[in-house]
């Protein structure tokens, strides 16, 4: 009878948390009225692209990007599209030229390391996402990395988290890093989430996470699109540590507000991308601005997003090709610096994008 009893306290307690969420999400609101200049307001011609950044045979597949305070671009070098050449992460300068920054240590079981997204954590160090997934059939490999940087150069690397299924896009804000993990449960809809953590925390490391009720995934996400089951991707933190979390194959932007213990407030949807042209959702950056860039991987796009209204502006799209002319091959994140937005072709055999031979960053000069 005790039993019983606590079983019926404990459902009233999982139920009472549930309504909870569920009027915190109805209730809540995640849009206003834009107030944006520029490129955030809707209309005006498509960017053409400037002459692209050409890439060696041995950087393939660029993924991640974040933009250092030394000015140059940190570019992760996944190389899926021909993994004889290891993966490694590169700079690009402000003059545009490329350059190795660092390798990367492979997973001891695989042998491979498959970087995806990054970004410079506030205690100077750079994080990277290693997607297992892309290397390898089993679960639970992908890891979140941490290169060790002193006086502007590597100088290690450690592992601080495992157990990820597929680690993805990276955000950071005062203490705190985030992680998506684009797929924690591919049962129909697909579930997939943000993973949160501080850097305290990372420096005792590894922290093993267990997925779905794991105390450090804050938001979760569903997937509806039977024909792209791909979930959490790109993530950013805005300056006022609202969170932006992009669902690849809803093509929609998610946004969380946080109350000042750090829980989430609020988790609704922001702004639903299909309605306003897009494809998908792919990597996502927030400029100086404080404006939302994303990369529509399907439709060969790049997009900024009003962070007030969630409005859609296309900045550039292109027919799938080779990118030789500058144009975007399967991009899956964009960044801008100064005037440019840099637009990292990833070239993948997926949905109308076939990989090629021609290896590239497409550039857009801003009007």
């Amino acid at each position: 009878m005790d039993g019983d009893t606590e079983k019926m306290d404990a459902m009233k307690t999982f139920m009472g948390l549930v309504a909870v969420s569920v009027f915190a999400v109805a209730g809540c609101k995640t849009t206003e009225p834009c107030g944006c200049s520029g490129l955030c307001k809707l209309g005006g011609e498509l960017v053409k692209p400037s002459a692209p950044i050409v890439l060696p045979d041995e950087w393939n597949s660029p993924d991640g990007m974040t933009l250092g305070k030394d000015g140059n671009i940190y570019l992760s070098i996944n190389n899926v599209g021909d993994q004889s050449h290891p993966a490694k992460v590169g700079i690009i300068d402000s003059n545009d030229e490329v350059r190795v920054f660092t390798d990367l240590p492979v997973h001891p079981e695989t042998g491979k390391v498959s970087p995806l997204g990054m970004v410079f954590g506030s205690d100077g160090h750079l994080y990277v996402a290693d997607n297992q997934t892309f290397v390898s059939d089993q679960p639970g490999l992908s890891r979140l990395l941490r290169v060790n940087i002193q006086d502007g150069k590597p100088v290690g690397t450690d592992v601080v988290v495992a157990g990820l299924q597929m680690a993805n896009g990276l955000s950071a804000h005062g203490d705190y890093i985030v992680v998506n993990d684009t797929s924690i449960d591919k049962t129909y809809p697909l579930t997939s989430g943000t993973y949160r953590f501080t850097l305290e925390e990372l420096n005792g490391g590894p922290v093993e996470v267990e997925g779905l009720g794991d105390p450090h995934l804050i938001v979760t996400l569903k997937t509806r699109n039977k024909e792209h089951q791909i979930g959490a991707n790109g993530v950013a933190y805005a300056a006022n540590g609202d969170l932006f979390v992009c669902n690849f194959g809803d093509a929609e932007i998610w946004k969380a507000t946080f109350a000042k213990s750090g829980e989430v407030a609020c988790w609704a949807l922001f702004s639903k991308g299909k309605q306003q042209g897009l494809a998908c959702v792919d990597g996502l950056q927030i400029d100086e601005f404080g404006k939302l860039w994303t990369a529509d991987f399907l439709g060969n796009a790049i997009a900024c997003i009003c962070p007030k209204s969630g409005k859609v502006k296309i900045v550039a799209k292109n027919e799938p090709g080779t990118g030789e002319d500058g144009s975007m091959d399967a991009p899956s994140e964009c960044i801008r610096r100064g005037n440019k937005v840099y637009a990292a072709n990833i070239d993948l055999s997926y949905g109308p994008n076939e990989t090629d031979g021609f290896h590239s960053i497409s550039v857009f000069e801003l009007p």
